[in-house]
């Protein structure tokens, strides 16, 4: 089927306004883990006995009881993770700008997109790293796992231990390059199949896989921490999250044609979102509500979340704030865990006035750290072209031309 083209390809100032708010809050949501010293995950006993260790958790950052609403947002900022591989589909889709898929290029081309600033940060971090921990008697990773970050993806386990030592939200860099892998097949179905079929087909293949990962394979979503027999690895699989991707798609095809929830105003966005939300937020408190949960989520968060940013649209120099922003929320993303980390252990160090005034640093700071490779990811990859093509140009041996063959042929004749 061919995509009409009658929607303008740019970028979306208010998704990218999403974008690096997502990335904020999944900062905030690993700065309160390491602050309460992991006091608190959702778990598979029930929204109120969740509530009682919500309450008690949130008292550690010298919230009452009452107050505890406040911290919400920082318990369950891993939530953006599907908001990330939802607009991750969404965005695949308008990088095409309505032209054939040529997998080759588009491979290439989006592959780049998320590996060279990965391999950035990997060989940037190692020796400011080492420099922090040396003169802070502090941890530093050891130079095997940056090797392996070097060379992922194809020194590489699936389950990410060769990276998490080095940033436990790396794992996250894997998955989204099998989205980008899957993505030229999952086109060809959209294209073939159209949206509903695809919707359904990837949705039962997505919660009979969450089903097994629970029920067959012993294991829990990736915010849990619950002793199970795989722990978190048969949920970062791809199959895990395969519906949000998709629906990311089918939306991006929708905006593409001028029609689809984009389209919609604030106040109907919100008020479909919101319910939708809520259910998948109950619903992570179950082990049942774990085969569903992350589908709805993502859908009602992301929902919620444009209400939100296309009313903060409109007002006065917004639009390029959100659209400068969001350019940098990958290497945000990237870089995060980092400053979270040294912060909360070389300063903070369980005092909560010293976590609070360190909160807005720790959100500039990464954010300038962003900026900084995200300056550097081209240099790197200029010059590793250039590298290349001198390795190229010395170790390839000289062609020799008719011309010259023709004329040694003459003189030993």
């Amino acid at each position: 089927m061919a995509l009409k083209l009658s929607a303008t390809i740019e970028r979306i100032a208010w998704l990218e306004g999403v974008r690096i708010f997502a990335a904020v809050m999944i900062l905030l949501y690993h700065a309160q883990l390491l602050m309460t010293h992991y006091a608190y995950t959702p778990q598979p006993t029930g929204l109120q006995e969740n509530l009682r260790s919500l309450s008690s958790a949130s008292q550690q950052l010298g919230i009452p009881a009452w107050g505890t609403i406040g911290c919400l947002p920082g318990w369950f900022g891993f939530q953006f993770v599907d908001v990330f591989v939802l607009i991750s589909g969404f965005s695949l889709v308008l990088s095409l700008k309505g032209q054939p898929l040529k997998t080759g290029t588009f491979l290439k081309r989006r592959s780049l997109r998320i590996l060279m600033p990965f391999w950035t940060v990997a060989w940037l971090s190692y020796p400011v790293l080492w420099l922090i921990g040396t003169l802070t008697c502090s941890y530093i990773p050891h130079i095997w796992y940056f090797f392996a970050a070097i060379t992922f993806p194809l020194l590489f386990d699936y389950s990410g231990e060769l990276l998490l030592p080095i940033s436990g939200p790396w794992w996250f860099v894997s998955l989204i390059l099998s989205f980008t892998i899957i993505f030229p097949f999952l086109w060809s179905r959209l294209q073939q199949w159209r949206a509903r079929n695809l919707l359904i087909v990837s949705t039962t293949i997505t919660l009979v896989y969450r089903a097994l990962a629970v029920y067959a394979f012993g294991g829990h979503p990736t915010y849990v921490i619950l002793d199970t027999p795989a722990n978190w690895l048969p949920f970062l699989a791809f199959l895990a999250k395969l519906s949000t991707f998709v629906v990311g798609m089918v939306v991006g095809q929708a905006y593409l044609q001028r029609r689809g929830p984009l389209f919609w105003h604030p106040l109907p966005a919100l008020l479909v979102g919101l319910p939708i939300y809520i259910a998948g937020f109950v619903s992570q408190f179950y082990a049942i509500g774990w085969v569903g949960a992350d589908l709805l989520t993502p859908i009602g968060l992301s929902l919620c979340c444009m209400a939100g940013f296309k009313g903060l649209e409109q007002l006065k120099h917004a639009r390029p704030i959100m659209l400068w922003l969001g350019s940098h929320s990958y290497s945000y993303f990237l870089v995060h865990n980092f400053v979270v980390d040294r912060t909360i252990n070389l300063f903070v160090q369980d005092t909560l006035w010293r976590y609070y005034l360190s909160l807005p640093l720790m959100i500039i700071g990464t954010l300038v750290l962003a900026q900084i490779i995200d300056r550097c990811t081209p240099l790197l990859q200029r010059g590793l072209a250039i590298t290349l093509k001198k390795i190229d140009s010395i170790l390839t041996p000289a062609k020799p031309t008719f011309s010259s063959w023709a004329g040694s042929v003459s003189r030993h004749g």
